[in-house]
C-alpha cells in the first residue's frame, strides 16, 4: 500500500490552489475546474472544491472546519522557508522552532484555516529518522 495524497475540501478553489503553489513552489494540475492536485515526490496534495462534497456522500466533507489535521512538509531550510513565506502568510501559529524529537518546525494556517507544518530535521537522531525517505 502506498500513501497517496491528502485532499482538502474548500468553497475557493483558486484562492487555495494559489496559496499552495506559492508554499510549495509547484504548478497544480487542473484536470477538472473544481479538482486541482499538487504532485510532490512524496505525495499528492488534492484540492477540490465544495461542490464535489456530495460525490463522497451526503454531510461527508465540509469546507473550512479541520481542527484535528496538520499537513506537513519537508524542506530543506525553515528559517530560509520562513524568511520568503513571513510576508505572504497572514495566520502564524509558531514561528521557526526546534521540537523535542529533532525538527525545526514552523506553523501557520492556509485561507481555510487548516495548519500547515513545515519543518527541517536538525538533530542526528532526526536525521537519521528521516534517511532514505521521500
Amino acid at each position: 500500500m502506498n500513501f497517496a495524497s491528502i485532499r482538502i475540501i474548500t468553497d475557493d478553489i483558486d484562492r487555495l490552489v494559489e496559496f499552495y503553489e506559492l508554499v510549495t513552489g509547484m504548478t497544480a494540475e487542473r484536470p477538472a475546474p473544481v479538482f486541482a492536485e499538487i504532485v510532490l515526490p512524496s505525495c499528492t496534495l488534492a484540492i477540490g472544491h465544495s461542490k464535489t462534497a456530495p460525490l463522497f456522500g451526503a454531510d461527508s466533507v465540509v469546507a473550512a472546519s479541520n481542527r484535528t489535521v496538520i499537513l506537513e512538509f519537508r524542506v530543506d531550510a525553515v528559517d530560509a522557508e520562513y524568511a520568503r513565506l513571513k510576508p505572504l502568510v497572514g495566520d502564524w501559529v509558531q514561528e521557526p522552532t526546534t521540537m523535542p524529537w529533532g525538527n525545526r518546525s514552523m506553523l501557520f494556517r492556509d485561507p481555510d484555516g487548516n495548519l500547515v507544518n513545515l519543518f527541517q530535521p536538525v538533530t542526528e537522531d532526526a536525521v537519521k529518522r528521516f534517511k532514505g525517505r521521500q
